[in-house]
């Protein structure tokens, strides 16, 4: 056991004793420079004395650390989640309410709304979304004129804008702005990568392949990381028809960011693609197994995400339908219009496969709601969802097929007397559009009528 020194009791201390009454005083000192410090501290401005034991001030987030996560969950592809703000579009937003000046989240956020508009179904909320990213990046603009990015992602908006553009003037405008947009930011700084990309997006929608493709190489070989160059270097190509190639790049952008499900439904289009134009029977089988893969995949993101798009399975749903298998390509439509009983255009989708199909009386209903819309008891009847449908507006050429096919189903039912008005809408609206005047010309041929 070990050797402890103890003191014996009693035993002295060789020490002078001091006297107690100096610890006492010692001891008031003390409590009386306490409590002038203890007053010091709680007395506030205004003379009033704050209460003891307050909470531990929680620490004020910054719009950095939202820029970050809107940056994470863009990654994730957690892009817009209608049913919470926990998504990029939400962080981004929150990031500017804190700091309304900050350049970067305003540019971050329109490029972000930008490719968003792509998840959307109908041409009026992509031209909403479009419009929403043009707003904060004007809002940049203003805040730094002199940014070579801001121009470039100016440029990138003002593009999108102009494919959905309503007529052809508004179209070239919108598209002769974006140039100006891209023209200024590489003048701002010549190897700015993200200028690069959109200059080239911009020349392609010009037609003018050459000039696009130098500027999209030089800008990936600027930044090998960038999910945009490759993007576009898809998007060139897949414009001059080199399919393959276009998959290649769009298959790298997922690369980048693996979680982007338009990324996947432009690998998915560029297979389908090859599959319609493939001389065997076999080859287009494979192309087509390709094509559902990407789009499986697109939707399988969106199920992980908690993301109800009906996107991935309408494309799902076109693709049975060009193989010729209407009952797996209706039952894909059917579930689209489950995850959007709203949406309009998924009833045009559906009532098309019907009539691939040869189900003229399914095809009726739902391709009256698309066009004419329809009441809740009528769309229950029709597909089981008792929600009441907005007709779409003639604003668009994909639009206007749906109308010229309710048309066609009326005539071909004998319902003549339905269809001409619908047919007349078209006729007025694409008086130029020879496909279309052919089509309307045989549904008057139906009905027994001339021109």
């Amino acid at each position: 056991m070990p050797y402890r020194f103890s003191r014996t009791r009693g035993a002295p201390l060789f020490r002078a004793q001091k006297d107690p009454s100096s610890y006492r005083i010692l001891l008031w000192m003390f409590l009386i420079l306490a409590g002038l410090w203890m007053l010091m501290q709680l007395q506030r401005d205004d003379g009033a004395v704050k209460p003891l034991f307050l909470p531990t001030p929680t620490p004020t987030r910054t719009a950095n650390s939202f820029l970050l996560e809107a940056q994470a969950y863009f990654q994730a592809g957690s892009i817009d989640d209608p049913n919470s703000e926990q998504d990029a579009i939400g962080a981004y937003q929150r990031a500017i309410a804190l700091e309304p000046n900050n350049v970067q989240a305003h540019v971050e956020l329109a490029r972000l709304l930008t490719y968003s508009s792509s998840l959307l179904p109908t041409v009026e909320e992509r031209r909403a979304r479009l419009q929403e990213a043009r707003t904060y990046i004007e809002q940049a603009l203003t805040l730094a004129p002199d940014n070579s990015t801001v121009h470039a992602v100016y440029a990138f908006v003002l593009d999108w804008n102009a494919s959905l553009a309503p007529t052809a003037e508004e179209r070239q405008n919108l598209l002769g702005e974006a140039e100006q947009a891209a023209s200024q930011a590489l003048l701002l700084n010549p190897d700015d990568p993200m200028a690069l990309t959109f200059y080239a997006e911009i020349q392609a929608d010009l037609q003018r392949w050459a000039d696009a493709r130098e500027h999209v190489e030089r800008a990936i070989a600027m930044a090998p990381d960038l999910m945009d160059a490759y993007r576009v270097y898809g998007y060139v190509l897949e414009a001059v028809g080199e399919y393959n190639a276009a998959i290649e790049q769009y298959v790298k952008a997922s690369e980048i960011t693996p979680n982007l499900t338009f990324l996947y439904i432009s690998i998915g289009l560029n297979y389908r693609t090859l599959a319609q134009k493939a001389t065997t029977k076999r080859v287009a089988d494979l192309l087509y197994e390709n094509a559902l893969d990407a789009f499986d995949r697109a939707a399988t993101i969106n199920e992980a995400l908690g993301i109800r798009s009906p996107l991935p399975y309408i494309q799902i749903a076109k693709t049975y339908s060009q193989q010729g298998q209407f009952f797996v390509a209706a039952r894909n439509a059917e579930k689209a219009l489950k995850y959007d009983p709203t949406d309009a255009n998924t009833y045009g989708q559906l009532g098309i496969i019907y009539v691939k199909s040869r189900n003229f009386e399914g095809a009726l209903p739902v391709l009256k709601c698309a066009v004419l819309g329809c009441s809740a008891a009528e769309n229950k009847e029709a597909t089981g969802n008792e929600v009441a449908i907005t007709p779409l507006p003639l604003s668009s050429e994909s639009v206007a097929y749906y109308y010229l096919q309710y048309a066609s189903v009326l005539a071909a039912l004998d319902m003549c007397s339905d269809a001409i008005p619908v047919l007349e809408q078209v006729n007025q609206v694409y008086p130029e559009n020879p496909i279309m005047q052919s089509i309307i010309q045989e549904d008057y041929a139906i009905c027994n009528l001339s021109r």
